[in-house]
């Protein structure tokens, strides 16, 4: 496939749960790990299995390579020696550095992001709410859907309209 029909980034693909097709032709997926096929979370093949293991604070793309990014980013505290079940599908954020790799995360998907392109960004207010993330990001998002209760996942859209 020609590299230019991979125009879609997800950049933390986790065990891609939210893509109808988990290989879709047009995307890269990364994350900063990769694990085996294995039961969890009530899912016998459960894997975390991205086309490229990559920090999503340190793209390794070109400006403006990417149509539309999606960023799902780890929404919930954990130390080191947590490994449960949510940890083992979702990550973990830092409870000492997770604005740096919040707002170096979402910084870098949007560098990547071509002008006119449109990064969707899925939060949950596990831990921080919805009103401190966007203070964090810097960025006001175009519009939102929520789901209250027990999840409370927002997804955020922005659009990259260029100066």
């Amino acid at each position: 496939m020609d590299k230019n029909t991979k125009f879609i980034l997800d950049a933390c693909c986790g065990g891609r749960m939210m893509w109808f097709n988990k290989n879709h032709p047009n995307t890269i997926y990364i994350d900063n790990r990769k694990t085996k096929k294995g039961y969890v979370n009530g899912k016998p093949n459960h894997e975390v299995n991205p086309d490229f293991i990559m920090d999503f604070k340190n793209l390794k793309f070109p400006d403006k390579k990417f149509k539309l990014v999606f960023f799902d980013p780890p929404h919930v505290f954990a130390n080191e020696n947590n490994d449960s079940t949510f940890i083992k599908c979702f990550g973990r954020l830092n409870k000492e550095t997770w604005e740096q790799d919040i707002k170096g995360g979402f910084d870098e998907c949007w560098r990547v992001l071509d002008d006119y392109g449109v990064l969707v960004f899925k939060w949950s207010e596990c831990n921080i709410p919805i009103k401190k993330l966007i203070e964090v990001i810097k960025k006001e998002p175009l519009v939102r859907s929520m789901r209250r209760g027990l999840s409370k996942t927002h997804w955020l859209c922005f659009i990259k309209i260029p100066n």
